[in-house]
This record gives structure tokens, C-alpha cells and sequence, in this order.
């Protein structure tokens, strides 16, 4: 989002781990909702919740689900 604001190209970097199995994982996102798997062996589930921001009354997304 704030990429798009700025008209810039961002990215960010999750380092994470499963929550099964507890590996490792790191993920980049970018402003245009391309995401990149730096683990060979990880195939993760990615979500990109459609939020509208302009009408969000609640505190965090996690409390609008």
C-alpha cells in the first residue's frame, strides 16, 4: 500500500517459520503483491487480505476478520 502511495517500488522481508513443522521460511513481498520463497523446499500458503482502509472502523484487519 504505501508503495503505491509513494508511486515507489517496495519490499519486504518475512522471516518466519512453519507452524507445523517449525522450519525456517523467508519471504519477500512487494508493492505489487509479488511474492518470492527464498526456501528451495517451502511452498507456503500466501494471503493478501482485499482490506478497504477508508471504511476499516476496526483498531487492526485482524479484528475486522
Amino acid at each position: 500500500m504505501q508503495g503505491w502511495l509513494r508511486k515507489e517500488t517496495l519490499k519486504v522481508r518475512i522471516e518466519t517459520q512453519c507452524a507445523c513443522c517449525s522450519e525456517p521460511l523467508s519471504i519477500d513481498i512487494d508493492s505489487k503483491l509479488n511474492v518470492q520463497v527464498h526456501n528451495s523446499d517451502a511452498n507456503p500458503l500466501v494471503f493478501i487480505p482485499d482490506v478497504d482502509f477508508t471504511t476499516l472502523s476496526d483498531p487492526s484487519i485482524i479484528n475486522a476478520f
